[in-house]
């Protein structure tokens, strides 16, 4: 009787360990790693779902040209050369 006891005392000593290794247990880092995957993922998809619609406002930025007022009719943007 008392070696059984001390077999399953000894089996509980050595098994603990190997229960922590196997364990499903998730720590935050890893919750939080697939958390960010998934947002990944989400964005990709709609990003692909906006190209294949041929949504392009999403993909190209808009052209902003605060000083457009400012300018008279005769300047041009592009392709002018300082006067000299």
């Amino acid at each position: 009787m008392k070696r059984l006891i001390a077999f399953t005392i000894a089996l509980t000593a050595l098994t603990g360990p190997m229960h922590t290794v196997f364990a499903k247990d998730k720590s935050l880092l890893q919750i939080e790693d697939e958390q960010k995957a998934q947002e990944r993922d989400r964005i990709q998809k709609q990003y692909d779902a906006a190209l294949k619609r041929g949504d392009r406002t999403a993909a190209v930025p808009a052209v902003n040209d605060p000083w457009a007022n400012m300018r008279g009719s005769n300047d041009a943007k592009s392709n002018s050369k300082p006067k000299r």
